[in-house]
């Protein structure tokens, strides 16, 4: 099969780093979404790096809803927060010597004393890390996950294709059967036309020149001419095809280079629509029943090419 530029909206993807920082793991998942949306949780200690992980994501996902689970877990025993002794000391004197007014009566909380403010600062490690090489950790990690997602995502958007081509190879047998009928589903309306006309010329009496009945009555039915309906279908059909297939973008990209590629689903979509519009007027025009029965497997089709359509990113 023709190479695709599908890619679904569906998946997850996962990665995991070591270095002397410690141990960076990103899992992200994707489902179906109108746009773009982030949801980002991390560690306490990645926080302040939400704007720049958000920007990163939307660089490489362009569509659907998006979570995406950040940890760092440092080497050793080492903790992002320690307990400034001097102040939990200094906290716990004070509620002693209250205690002490009150004839010892009571307990001291420790779990409460360590909510107070200045009780646990930033731990050393954190203190001594550099934001640029935290942040080139996690950058790391954020794209390896990504682009491990973007693997499972593509070879779904391989399967979903082969069936969108399978549907439009039944789109295009139908039309090219509509194209024949085509002729005969005019001549038939003529006919039934100028039939109509003259029974009503006669019920009432009316003498009509001969060419002119026949002029007016050709002027209605080329309005049931179906071809260029049948030529603009075939033109949708033939763009969804090369916009599927990468064969129609408007941007640059490297062969098989999808991270930056344009898109897809939502000018599939919209190719899909002119379709139906097509398919439609072909179906109100033409009143012929042969014509009729491949309009309705043309929409089948159609209907089903919608559905994956709307799961594509």
């Amino acid at each position: 099969m023709t190479s695709n530029s599908v890619r679904s909206m569906t998946g997850q993807g996962h990665a995991q780093i070591q270095n002397e920082l410690g141990t960076f793991s990103v899992e992200v998942r994707t489902v179906n979404n109108r746009g773009l949306k982030c949801v980002i949780r991390t560690s306490d200690s990645l926080s302040s790096l939400e704007s720049k992980i958000e920007a990163t994501a939307r660089t490489l996902i362009h569509r659907g809803s998006v979570q995406l689970n950040l940890q760092w877990r440092r080497p050793g025993d080492e903790t992002p927060q320690r307990i400034n002794e001097t102040v939990l000391a200094g906290y716990f004197q004070q509620c002693r010597r209250v205690l002490d007014k009150q004839n010892g009566n009571g307990s001291i909380d420790i779990t409460g004393l360590l909510e107070l403010p200045g009780v646990l600062i930033n731990s050393p490690v954190e203190d001594r890390q550099n934001d640029d090489v935290i942040w080139d950790a996690v950058h790391q990690t954020l794209v390896a996950a990504i682009v491990n997602l973007n693997q499972l995502r593509d070879a779904e958007g391989v399967n979903m294709a082969a069936s969108l081509e399978a549907d439009c190879q039944v789109i295009r047998t139908q039309v090219d059967e509509i194209t024949l009928l085509a002729p005969e589903a005019i001549e038939s309306y003529r006919e039934r036309l100028e039939t109509k006309v003259k029974q009503a010329l006669e019920k009432h009496d009316i003498n009509v020149q001969t060419v002119d009945l026949l002029r007016e009555v050709q002027v209605y039915a080329d309005r049931a001419d179906i071809s260029e309906e049948v030529t603009r279908l075939g033109s949708h059909l033939q763009l969804f095809l090369a916009v599927m297939r990468g064969e129609h973008t408007d941007r640059k990209t490297s062969p098989g280079d999808k991270s930056t590629a344009e898109p897809t689903g939502r000018k599939l979509d919209f190719i899909i629509q002119e379709m139906f519009r097509e398919t439609n007027t072909i179906g109100s025009k033409a009143n012929h029943a042969g014509i009729s029965a491949r309009v309705v497997e043309v929409k089948c089709a159609i209907e089903r090419m919608r559905e994956l359509v709307q799961n594509l990113e």
